[in-house]
């Protein structure tokens, strides 16, 4: 019996998003002022309300980075809806990192769409000086599934190079392994 996808797709991606709205929710309530880190772990996991209004690693494009990076997003989720369509039923890897680089892709669009001051980070790691950039956990699923994604897509290459390969050996099998024909009369 083949399995649908959508009965892990979708229960993940609401599960993300849900849980990514409602930590940035605490985020904002809790951590205040802004800026202000608040020890979790000594100095190493802090929770430091900051506002994106860029992307990843606070890539900032300008007065309109807001807009460019929510029509970007939306260009994503439709690249990454095709490639949902095209999953094979039952494939959990896939699916499932399809499912996280939707919901982070969706939970950080949220607060853009929310609010110009962008989105809302307030995970903060590092030692001292030296942090991470501030993230979420719309941006621990985009960045797990991207990975995930990629591995199970470089699989997929890797299974479709094989498959030729075995083809193109296969049509050369018949010719190397025909039995010699007759040869002809002798000349005399």
């Amino acid at each position: 019996m083949r399995r649908s996808n959508g009965r892990l797709f979708w229960p993940l991606l609401v599960v993300v998003v849900v849980l990514d709205v409602v930590t940035k929710a605490l985020a904002v309530r809790h951590l205040v002022p802004q800026r202000m880190p608040h020890e979790v772990v000594g100095d190493w996991v802090r929770m430091t309300l900051v506002y994106n209004p860029g992307a990843a690693f606070g890539l900032h494009i300008g007065d309109y980075s807001r807009w460019i990076f929510t029509v970007l997003t939306i260009g994503a989720l439709g690249i990454l809806a095709r490639l949902y369509r095209t999953t094979r039923p039952g494939d959990l890897p896939r699916t499932t990192a399809l499912a996280l680089v939707c919901a982070g892709a969706v939970g950080n669009l949220l607060d853009r769409l929310r609010s110009a001051q962008g989105v809302i980070d307030f995970i903060d790691v590092g030692v001292g000086d030296n942090r991470w950039p501030t993230f979420n956990v719309a941006d621990i699923a985009v960045s797990t599934g991207a990975i995930l994604l990629a591995w199970v897509l470089w699989r997929e290459d890797q299974a479709l190079a094989a498959a030729a390969l075995a083809a193109e050996r296969a049509e050369m099998a018949p010719a190397a392994s025909a039995p010699p024909s007759e040869p002809g009369p002798l000349p005399h």
